[in-house]
């Protein structure tokens, strides 16, 4: 059992309105706009409760957006909230076609894998020439942490390690950034203590005061990642990368 079966109704209420869901669905829309404005078919792999995808369908009314999930009850749950929604069912290291999306998105999926370089290569084939993958991980092993543990993953990420995968599994690095820089303290803090009673849902719930501080001081840093600075550190790493023309 993973964080996103156990929590899912908790991380829908919080999707709603928790200031790092909020930013996070803003930026890869953003980068989707940004570097790939063309796309015309998107695949949300490892969908969850479909926040993601129900973004990406009202920003680009004009494509097709699939949802990808491997777990029965994720997609049941996410046709529940979006009866119309284009889903299927499928392993990120299997996916079941090639040379056919123009943007891929992986969203903190690739880190609960054994063989994640496997999943980065059936991205690849599942893209379009000149496709685009969107891809977000935890990083700094040093956060490892009783969350990383419940969440049953498998690593956080360092920047080089994950470049060094994306370009083996074939891909050009368009872009590449930490995000959530700003909060990386109070991450440090909350992660630092090992607690004999674990609540898995703590960190989705905030005063309603400290949701709107750190939401205004998140704005900051995502319009300087908007204006191209590359931020040095955070809680998450986001790295952008292409399909070259000709493989």
């Amino acid at each position: 059992m993973t964080d996103a079966t156990y929590l899912r109704a908790e991380l829908e209420a919080a999707e709603a309105w928790h200031f790092w869901f909020q930013a996070r669905r803003r930026l890869i829309a953003w980068s989707v706009r940004r570097y790939f404005p063309g796309a015309q078919r998107m695949l949300d792999l490892g969908c969850g409760t479909g926040f993601i995808l129900d973004g990406l369908r009202r920003q680009f009314t004009g494509a097709r957006v699939f949802g990808c999930d491997l777990q029965p009850d994720a997609l049941a749950s996410v046709r529940q909230r979006l009866p119309d929604a284009l889903l299927l069912r499928a392993a990120a290291d299997r996916l079941p076609f090639a040379d056919a999306f123009d943007v891929i998105l992986a969203l903190d999926v690739i880190e609960h894998l054994d063989a994640d370089d496997d999943a980065l290569r059936s991205m690849f084939s599942g893209l379009r020439p000149g496709g685009g993958l969107v891809l977000t991980v935890p990083q700094h092993p040093a956060l490892w942490s009783q969350v990383d543990e419940f969440s049953r993953h498998r690593r956080r990420y360092r920047r080089e390690e994950l470049e060094r995968k994306v370009r083996l599994a074939g891909f050009e690095i368009v872009r590449r950034t930490s995000c959530f820089m700003a909060t990386l303290p109070l991450l440090v803090l909350s992660r630092g203590v090992r607690r004999d009673t674990f609540d898995p849902a703590s960190e989705l719930r905030l005063p309603r005061w400290l949701n709107a501080l750190l939401k205004g001081v998140v704005e900051v840093e995502w319009t300087a990642i908007r204006a191209g600075v590359s931020l040095p550190a955070g809680g998450s790493l986001l790295m952008i990368a292409r399909r070259p023309y000709g493989r």
